[in-house]
């Protein structure tokens, strides 16, 4: 485990482990004490057990202590520790039974160190061994051997018991360990896919605004350009002036669009003013009706942008591929809990099934059905075009002054 995570872990480990050092020396001195403060057998003896625990102390600081703190600990290593630990605890056990205290410290080891088959071996061995041992070499009372047999045996059960119980504690614990790190690392992924995928949502969004704003404003701009050119070789000054004003009005409005695009602020059309209004303004540049059908009211702002949006796309495409001799008619229609609006011409029309290239239809498409709505194009060569986009709204609240159905505003 690397990172801050894995050194805090490691650091927790490492202390923790000092308590089993405090109590590996404990055990290890009060072992000793027993063994030279024994009745029996005599002091030679004694020595000779207390001489044989000495070793343990610096096999234990030099080979168990750096085995048993790594986190998995190598197997050959690990059973020539325990056997090395084994061959100088037991023939002090079977010297002197007071030396089996020393069961209580390697016990854990074992257990700590060994995989569960060779842990219990190992944990057997400690226990009925030097008891075995014992009895052979010093030939004691039936009632001492079978004391010290039974409490061999409790120890053994209790040292089998526990230590399954702690094995498995360990073993959910690194469980747990692992799988808090999958989910710190799929957290982490998460938060990176979220992001990435946040930016692409944006940079189609920023796409979008573009498209149907600054670059439709540039469309309008090169048509009334090439408008006026004919007319001023027609000499038709009026119009020529008529359109020049209209390319003003075009270029202040992408001004604005632009602004409020990096404000992030509501489109320039709608800002201060009513959809219908928008929609006035937006039908006088480009020499287009406006029908508006319904009780006008006050809508959240997703549905009136993606409505004015719509209809900026549909009439720079019906301007783009109609031409400018054309007919073109808008329709906004409130109902209980529908807005539609519609764009249509008279143009030369398409086949909506023939591929397509463009990003203006499926960007209008995207964007109706951000907000819950649907876009549907009509259209057949020779036959004109309709676009026509549906939006879900709220049930109608606070109906305000509308123009009568079916009446047409002067383009």
């Amino acid at each position: 485990m690397s990172g801050p995570l894995g050194a805090r872990t490691s650091n927790i480990w490492e202390g923790s482990f000092r308590v089993w050092d405090w109590y590996f020396s404990v055990v290890w001195v009060a072992t000793l004490v027993f063994v030279v403060g024994a009745d029996f057998p005599g002091w030679p003896v004694r020595v000779v057990a207390a001489g044989l625990l000495l070793p343990l102390i610096p096999w234990y600081l030099l080979v168990g202590r750096p085995l048993l703190m790594s986190e998995e600990p190598d197997e050959h290593r690990a059973l020539g520790y325990i056997a090395g630990a084994m061959a100088l605890f037991l023939p002090s056990a079977v010297l002197v039974g007071e030396s089996r205290m020393l069961t209580f410290a390697l016990v854990p080891q074992c257990l700590e160190a060994l995989r569960m088959r060779w842990a219990m071996i190992a944990v057997t061995v400690i226990n009925l061994v030097p008891v075995a041992g014992w009895a052979l070499l010093w030939r004691p009372s039936g009632h001492e051997v079978l004391f010290n047999f039974l409490f061999a045996v409790v120890t053994l059960v209790f040292s089998i018991a526990v230590g399954t119980w702690v094995i498995r504690i360990i073993e959910q614990s690194k469980e747990r360990g692992e799988l808090i790190a999958e989910l710190e690392a799929s957290r982490h992924e998460i938060s990176r896919l979220s992001a990435a995928h946040g930016a692409l949502a944006e940079r189609e969004r920023l796409s979008r605004e573009i498209h149907d704003t600054l670059a439709q404003g540039f469309t309008s701009l090169l048509m009334l350009t090439q408008a006026v050119e004919a007319e001023l070789d027609q000499n038709d000054v009026a119009k020529a002036r008529r359109h020049l004003t209209l390319m003003d009005e075009t270029a202040r409005q992408n001004l604005a669009e632009a602004r409020a695009l990096v404000a992030g602020g509501a489109p320039a059309d709608l800002d201060g003013a009513s959809l219908p209004d928008a929609l006035r303004r937006l039908a006088t540049r480009h020499d287009a009706g406006l029908d508006v059908v319904g009780p006008v009211r006050a809508l959240p702002a997703g549905p009136e942008v993606v409505a004015l949006r719509s209809c900026q796309e549909a009439l720079t495409n019906a301007r783009r591929h109609a031409g400018s001799s054309a007919t073109v008619s808008i329709a906004l229609a409130y109902a209980d809990d529908t807005l539609t609006v519609s764009v249509q011409d008279d143009g030369s029309g398409f086949d909506p099934a023939a591929p397509c290239d463009g990003y203006g239809l499926a960007g209008l498409r995207a964007r109706a059905a951000e907000v819950g709505g649907t876009a549907l194009v009509h259209s057949a060569p020779g036959g004109g075009t309709t676009v026509t986009v549906r939006l879900p709204v709220p049930a109608e609240l606070s109906p305000e002054l509308s123009p009568e159905p079916g009446k047409r505003s002067a383009p």
